[in-house]
């Protein structure tokens, strides 16, 4: 990630308070359940078993649930903790550390242009994924451009070209039926020679994971990148639909296969229950949640925080 996205504290607070508020469904469905666990006077067997089975319905997964699990049921033990209400504070310490587990280092590379690919499916958000981006780089100090090899779909250019406006950045196309490399190839050498950017962001193809093309397309786009700048992309960043919940964990191996993945998107986090899914991204693919989409506003759009993120799960 750029090091260069400071905001003010009072800024930073506000957009922490946005991910909160964009948890409610996912706070008052299960999780609110889990914390009706830790309300009872003293931990048993039943309790783990019931915390375990309430974090997987969560989305959190199979697998992600039982280290959980486990490792609450190790720190609670060497503690000498009983309480079921003295847990919930271990169980939240568990839980950001998890997520943090997988906190990518500081990227303070000095660079005259950073690459950042942006993958997913149709429909997962991306386009305006993209737009909010550019934005949040613009509002940095950064200057922006948005390459748009998504050449497939004639309204995917046209969506981009609308979410550029937005974000008064500048995007780069070559209209429907491109080769995705020439564009890519282009804005490139644009950036370079004659817009001086500091930030491109890649638009791609968002067919279905299953397709074998798609794939190999996103791959040659990936080369052209490290051909022309070196060590590009820097950062490629795939976009999941928070409603996808558990769904979204094989689509998301697909395109680490392909791309390389250094991180993850989770859009809509607003309109589903299904928010326990950002654990086992991390544990199960070992990728950071970088942002979050918080509504449908250019400004919708978070950087992850694992403290902030837990503390929306939870009513205080």
């Amino acid at each position: 990630m750029l090091s260069r996205l400071f905001k003010r504290p009072e800024d930073r607070q506000a957009e922490q308070e946005k991910v909160q508020e964009s948890l409610t469904k996912t706070r008052r469905g299960l999780f609110s359940q889990i914390g009706g666990l830790f309300q009872a006077n003293e931990l048993t067997d039943e309790t783990w078993d019931d915390l375990e089975t309430l974090l997987i319905q969560a989305d959190v997964g199979g697998e992600t649930s039982a280290k959980l699990v486990e490792r609450m049921r190790k720190r609670v033990q060497a503690l000498g903790v009983k309480r079921a209400s003295d847990a919930q504070a271990i169980f939240e310490q568990e839980l950001i550390r998890l997520l943090d587990e997988h906190r990518p280092p500081k990227d303070d590379m000095e660079r005259l242009l950073t690459i950042i690919m942006v993958v997913g499916v149709n429909g997962s958000g991306k386009t305006t994924t993209i737009g909010k981006l550019a934005r949040l780089y613009k509002q940095a100090g950064y200057k922006v451009v948005i390459a748009a090899a998504d050449t497939f779909r004639a309204a995917a250019i046209e969506q981009l070209v609308i979410w550029g406006e937005r974000a008064g950045v500048e995007v780069i196309s070559q209209g429907s039926g491109a080769d995705p490399g020439a564009v890519v190839y282009d804005a490139i050498r644009a950036c370079q020679e004659t817009r001086r950017a500091d930030v491109l962001l890649i638009d791609t193809a968002g067919r279905l994971h299953t397709k074998y093309n798609l794939m190999k397309e996103l791959e040659k786009v990936r080369n052209v990148c490290a051909t022309r700048v070196h060590k590009a992309p820097h950062e490629v960043l795939l976009v999941l639909d928070a409603n996808t919940g558990q769904n979204a964990i094989p689509q998301a191996k697909h395109f680490k296969e392909a791309t390389q993945l250094t991180g993850v998107v989770l859009t809509k986090l607003d309109g589903t229950a299904k928010g326990g899914v950002v654990f086992a991204i991390g544990e199960e693919l070992a990728l950071p949640v970088r942002f979050v989409g918080t509504g449908e506003k250019i400004t919708d759009l978070a950087e992850f925080s694992a403290e902030a993120f837990v503390a929306g799960l939870f009513e205080k």
